[in-house]
């Protein structure tokens, strides 16, 4: 196996724990992620949608990942996913609103939002890295 295929399957399965246990967390304290999610500076008539939605995307990407046909697939959604948490972070860095939740799972909840933050540029730099790395390895060979 040659060191980019090793390194894309470090990386796919680095993605895969990240979205399987966030999203088992989630459901082993469903009560509680909707009080969060409640809590959160988002209209509360959101938080149906979100606390089905958010696991059940992190489960469909994991799940994308797990199979080559949809690898790519399950990276941009990777990509989106964790820039979506970040932007997120951002926000709640710069003090945009007047409180700053999280209704995260399991140890992830103990981290800072600094820390949340870097902890998901990491997870966007593995997509994009996994991105590149499967994109090269699907791509047509160049005719010279």
């Amino acid at each position: 196996m040659h060191r980019r295929q090793i390194l894309l399957e470090v990386i796919v399965s680095l993605l895969v724990l990240l979205f399987l246990y966030a999203s088992i967390s989630k459901f082993l304290d469903f009560k509680t992620f909707i009080k969060e999610t409640n809590n959160q500076p988002l209209p509360n008539s959101w938080t149906p949608y979100l606390v089905w939605g958010i696991p059940f995307t992190e489960i469909a990407i994991a799940l994308a990942l797990l199979f080559e046909r949809t690898r790519l697939p399950g990276l941009y959604g990777s990509l989106v996913l964790m820039g979506l948490f970040s932007i997120y972070a951002i926000i709640i860095l710069l003090h945009a609103f007047p409180y700053i939740p999280c209704s995260c799972g399991g140890i992830i909840k103990r981290l800072t939002w600094r820390q949340h933050l870097v902890l998901n540029l990491f997870f966007v730099g593995l997509a994009i890295a996994g991105i590149i790395i499967q994109r090269r390895k699907t791509a047509p060979p160049l005719n010279t």
